[in-house]
């Protein structure tokens, strides 16, 4: 029985990155042997057991075997006469296909030590084609690495895996899983451009064609990224500029087809509550928040109690967060001001002493006219301000 560390632990670890994550691969052992060590078996698919003091997963050594379209489709094997060298070929990328053993030797039969040193994704084997995760993989590692180049040969596999429909397979969940964690890389337009690239994202996501003909979407994804914006702020960025705002200067992004088309890919992805309706809430208010210095208090006051100002101060923000990217470009400089000019105006309007304009009201049923009248006055006052 013999432990190796696996994966991402011995790529980062030769990058000079900081390990997050330790995965171990047990070359010789049995199920039984493992449990009677003190593992805890936690696999389902395969045997994958968490070590009894680090909690760390240790998987035993294993091949797999296509069996039928998708990424569930393998029957695996794992036994004690599989090899290290076995194990590894299965992976995807050579520079996820390196191990180190307890002494600190670099097990590395598929030169990814050589493609990590050129900057290369490249694939194992031509395994990778049996597994279309693969493809959403290559692209998310494409936006982590953005100085890495993909071989031309896994390039040829990933567009012939999409024109062979295999990526038809993907579930849902799993294309958001992989599209959130490249969101949150350093460059996550390298992501979609990597998928345009292979033929894939009109097939996976046929929402996001557009990006294909877009790239200040991208460039606005990009700088979202360089500022360490929310998930949620990211995917919303995303949206808007498939949605088409800015392309034209006078593009109406509450009309209901892009208003669908967004709804849509959240609803099939199964996108997470918080994103998509921070995706749907920019679609809704950017037109008005671009003229937000020329709105009267009335137009003013709808924005913010409309857009949840007071209910939901953060979100609001990450709304505002979500705009003003998209109006980075330079076509749109006044447009910018509109944000920090909302942070002042929903500040003034949290102001408003709501339980004294309660305790003064005559009788309960003109509450909401006091109320608002207090709210529409201090707008106005805020407004007056600005102008002064």
């Amino acid at each position: 029985m013999k432990t190796y560390a696996v994966g991402g632990a011995v790529r980062d670890e030769m990058l000079g990155l900081a390990v997050k994550d330790r995965d171990y691969v047990v070359v010789g052992a049995t199920p039984e042997e493992m449990t009677r060590l003190g593992y805890k078996p936690v696999g389902s698919d395969f045997p994958v057991f968490l070590h009894p003091q680090t909690h760390e997963e240790y998987a035993l050594a294993r091949t797999e075997r296509k069996t039928a379209r998708g990424y569930r489709g393998f029957n695996v094997y794992a036994a004690p006469d599989v090899t290290l060298e076995e194990d590894l070929k299965r992976r995807d990328l050579t520079i996820n296909a390196m191990a180190k053993s307890e002494s600190g030797e670099l097990i590395d039969p598929y030169g990814g030590a050589n493609d990590l040193r050129a900057k290369v994704l490249r694939h194992v084997s031509d395994a990778f084609m049996e597994d279309p995760v693969r493809i959403l993989r290559v692209a998310r590692f494409a936006a982590r690495y953005a100085d890495f180049c993909i071989a031309p040969e896994t390039m040829t596999l990933m567009q012939t895996m999409a024109a062979n429909g295999e990526v038809d397979a993907l579930v849902a969940e799993r294309v958001w899983q992989e599209f959130a964690k490249g969101l949150l890389e350093a460059q996550p337009s390298r992501m979609f451009e990597v998928l345009i690239e292979a033929q894939a994202l009109n097939r996976i996501a046929p929402e996001l064609a557009a990006l294909s003909r877009d790239h200040f979407a991208l460039q606005r994804l990009n700088a979202a990224a360089r500022d360490g914006a929310s998930l949620a702020v990211r995917y919303a960025v995303l949206l808007i500029g498939v949605a088409g705002w800015g392309a034209a200067p006078q593009a109406d992004l509450q009309g209901n087809a892009a208003s669908s088309r967004i709804l849509a890919l959240s609803q099939r992805l199964r996108v997470p509550n918080e994103c998509a309706d921070l995706a749907q809430l920019t679609l809704r208010w950017i037109e008005t928040i671009a003229r937000a210095t020329s709105l009267n208090a009335d137009d003013l006051l709808q924005l913010l109690l409309g857009a949840d100002g007071l209910r939901r101060p953060a979100r609001f923000r990450e709304l505002l967060a979500a705009c003003g990217y998209v109006f980075g470009r330079d076509d749109h400089p006044l447009a910018a001001i509109s944000c920090a000019y909302l942070v002042n105006a929903q500040t003034c309007l949290a102001a408003v002493d709501i339980k004294a304009v309660i305790a003064a009201a005559s009788d309960a049923a003109g509450i909401p006219g006091a109320i608002r009248a207090a709210q529409l006055a201090g707008v106005t006052q805020f407004i007056a301000a600005q102008q002064g």
